[in-house]
């Protein structure tokens, strides 16, 4: 079983409530997946505003060293830590192998993540979903 990002997969989910609908991966991985995005499962509304890791990345966050903040300046780290950990545990629940993740986001970024000054700047760096995805055997790849 594959899991795959909600907006990846067409669900108006991300925070200015549009998709990232990719065709290509959905014809490639057929029906067998589910779809998931930990923002929505954390009690997050769509839209919200734009929100960033800020003083680290996904790791850090899960050590209590960085936050994740919306543009205004909110603290919504507990409703990110709290979908990425719900996330987790349906992965697992349904024995995911392999994950598909939309890349940049403070959730499922992998291998690149907005740097926490809301300027779109990347950094390296992975989000809290594929920070604990990654740390519990499951292959991430950002699309």
């Amino acid at each position: 079983m594959v899991a795959i990002s909600a907006c990846l997969a067409g669900e108006e989910c991300r925070y200015n409530a549009t998709d990232s609908f990719n065709k290509s991966l959905m014809d490639s991985v057929g029906e067998a997946y589910i779809d998931i995005c930990p923002e929505i499962l954390g009690g997050l509304p769509t839209p919200r505003p734009p929100c960033e890791i800020v003083g680290g990345e996904g790791k850090d966050v899960l050590a209590g060293r960085a936050s994740i903040i919306d543009c205004y300046g909110n603290d919504v780290t507990l409703a990110m830590l709290s979908g990425a950990d719900q996330a987790l545990n349906i992965c697992k629940s349904k024995q995911v192998k392999k994950t598909y993740l939309k890349q940049s986001s403070p959730t499922c970024g992998c291998g690149k993540i907005y740097d926490g000054s809301f300027s779109s700047v990347l950094k390296d760096g992975n989000g809290v979903f594929a920070e604990l995805l990654l740390s519990h055997g499951i292959e991430v790849i950002a699309i």
